[in-house]
């Protein structure tokens, strides 16, 4: 009887290990040409859209960049083609005023921001990794002329996880080389560096309700906005932080500034929804353009005590 029931009870510890529910884990799903999900299970997180940039549909494919869906998978947290300025798009990098001679000693001045005499084109897909604790990929992007020809290359690598808390932590680093000597990139805090844009319900719909901390002052009123040159206050920030309303739900993003980036770095912010930090810089054959930033997005709002928290966490890392 005793064997019986031990024989039993094995069958049955064996069956619920079986059917136990495993961990959910993250998994890229690809539409070829077109676009890449991310996604935790069927919970859709961030998609990379690469498309190539077509001539007669050159404004919707200029650039590459990545989108952020909302906390609840049921559209974008982040602006695409169209809408207030159509050259915001998502999470994305570029300069207004990118200037080098050629080797023919030919001058070139061109805006990768707005994509104006330049353009930004996916090459490839470097590395890509997914398993059940984070997420990532590795992407190789020209920066071209008009022409088609080349004038630098990025290496662009974005890593995703989730953090306790829910909200989904993105780091993003990107390595820019260049053959030219030099290649200057510059521009303003409005049109250059890196950007966050949210959906563009936040201009024609929510943008009163929009509020952002920064490191000083904390948390200021909804609608107010605070941008460099005419805020002096507003450069070398190590963290900035911004809140919107989409689809009737508040989302917060923290945007981290690593010490190791180029400085001084210059911010602005805007409250339908775009805000980041740009540099001046220049690239030379060997002596590339590297950069890293943390942005931490969900629903949960954050004093300017953890925010500051979390950017020392990410400055030391």
């Amino acid at each position: 009887m005793k064997k019986t029931f031990g024989l039993l009870l094995s069958s049955l510890l064996a069956c619920h290990s079986l059917f136990a529910e495993k961990p959910l884990a993250f998994g890229w799903i690809d539409e070829p040409g077109k676009h890449v999900d991310l996604k935790l299970g069927k919970r859709p997180l961030a998609r990379y859209v690469y498309e190539r940039m077509i001539p007669e549909d050159r404004q919707r494919t200029y650039k590459p960049f990545h989108h952020i869906y909302q906390s609840d998978g049921e559209g974008f947290l982040t602006k695409g083609p169209g809408g207030k300025f159509t050259h915001h798009r998502g999470i994305y990098y570029g300069f207004s005023k990118c200037s080098f001679t050629d080797k023919e000693g030919k001058k070139h001045r061109v805006d990768t921001w707005h994509c104006k005499g330049a353009y930004q084109t996916h090459e490839k897909f470097i590395r890509s990794h997914a398993d059940s604790k984070s997420a990532g990929h590795t992407v190789e992007i020209a920066w071209r002329l008009d022409d088609g020809s080349v004038f630098a290359l990025e290496t662009r690598t974005l890593r995703f996880s989730l953090r306790p808390d829910d909200s989904l932590q993105i780091d993003f680093g990107s390595v820019l080389s260049t053959d030219h000597q030099p290649l200057i990139l510059d521009g303003d805090p409005q049109h250059a560096g890196f950007q966050f844009r949210a959906s563009d319900e936040v201009a024609s719909s929510t943008a009163r309700q929009t509020y952002y901390v920064r490191p000083k002052e904390g948390r200021d009123e909804a609608g107010k906005t605070k941008n460099w040159p005419a805020d002096k206050d507003m450069t070398n920030l190590p963290w900035k932080a911004q809140s919107v309303v989409v689809s009737g739900q508040r989302h917060f993003t923290l945007y981290l500034d690593h010490p190791e980036n180029p400085k001084p770095s210059f911010y602005s912010e805007r409250d339908y929804g775009r805000f980041g930090s740009y540099f001046k810089t220049q690239s030379e054959p060997g002596k590339p353009v590297r950069i890293k930033y943390r942005l931490i997005i969900g629903t949960k709002e954050r004093k300017a005590s953890e925010c500051a928290r979390l950017s020392d966490e990410f400055s030391r890392g």
